[in-house]
């Protein structure tokens, strides 16, 4: 049995919703990264932050990947009332081996916010399947 790779929880910290934040003042994304550090993640989850996913017109923006698996992009996270629904995503995201939580599974904020789904490095090309992966590259 293979070990489930780390998860990473990424929140830009530069979001500011849309409100206008002082730039000496804590803008909502890094409010949110905050309480996400103080409230804790799940096992195997860990917490970075980022400067910019730029999706700044759509409230605090996280992603969510790890290993070979599909990562997510979310927006309208809000940094006070979504952290028990991140820290749940987080969970189920970290327990798939392709990051692809069945949908009646997925909070309901992680249906109707859905920015990117990138797929993972070593992925099937929808059109030609015989394509082969890009090469480790960490190997080249």
């Amino acid at each position: 049995m293979t070990a489930t790779p780390p998860t990473e929880l990424l929140v830009c910290i530069k979001c500011r919703g849309q409100v206008e934040t002082p730039a000496d003042d804590r803008r909502p994304g890094h409010a949110l990264h905050d309480a996400l550090a103080a409230r804790g993640l799940p096992q195997g989850v860990t917490l970075r932050a980022v400067d910019c996913l730029q999706n700044c017109d759509h409230g605090c923006t996280v992603a969510l990947r790890g290993g070979n698996r599909w990562t997510y992009v979310y927006g309208n996270v809000d940094e006070a009332s979504h952290l028990d629904m991140l820290v749940d995503g987080a969970a189920l995201y970290h327990a798939t081996d392709d990051g692809l939580i069945p949908w009646r599974q997925r909070p309901e904020h992680l249906k109707r916010n859905c920015v990117a789904r990138v797929p993972p490095i070593d992925f099937a090309d929808a059109i030609d399947p015989a394509t082969p992966p890009m090469p480790n590259l960490t190997e080249i």
